[in-house]
């Protein structure tokens, strides 16, 4: 298993609720944290913008990206939204074991 950390960020709590919700109840992810009060600025439509926004931060595997990814579409209302995976180098591995563990019905499904 190829553990990965992904990164989505949404525009208000009832959105994380949302998104968190269907990736764990799809159990495409172990985990997921919800980071309020995140300042992010940006260029949006040819101008500089900014936004009060959440960042989730959700434990899953690669092999669950493609479900991951549209799972987030599904739920989120952003026009472009923010979702990016990124690998795992090191951990303990009682927490890898728990996040294959935990997503491993939805990657039997994957396959």
């Amino acid at each position: 298993m190829e553990a990965i950390l992904v990164l989505i960020t949404v525009g208000s709590e009832e959105e994380a609720r949302r998104v968190g919700d269907a990736l764990l109840e799809a159990r495409l992810v172990a985990c997921v944290n919800r980071v309020p009060g995140v300042q992010s600025e940006f260029w949006w439509q040819g101008a500089r913008d900014r936004a009060e926004e959440l960042l989730l931060i959700a434990k899953s595997r690669r092999e669950l990206w493609p479900r991951l990814l549209e799972t987030v579409r599904a739920h989120h209302s952003y026009e472009v939204f923010e979702a990016l995976a990124l690998p795992i180098l090191e951990s303990n591995p009682d927490y890898l074991r728990w996040i294959e563990e935990t997503t491993a019905q939805a990657a039997e499904r994957a396959q």
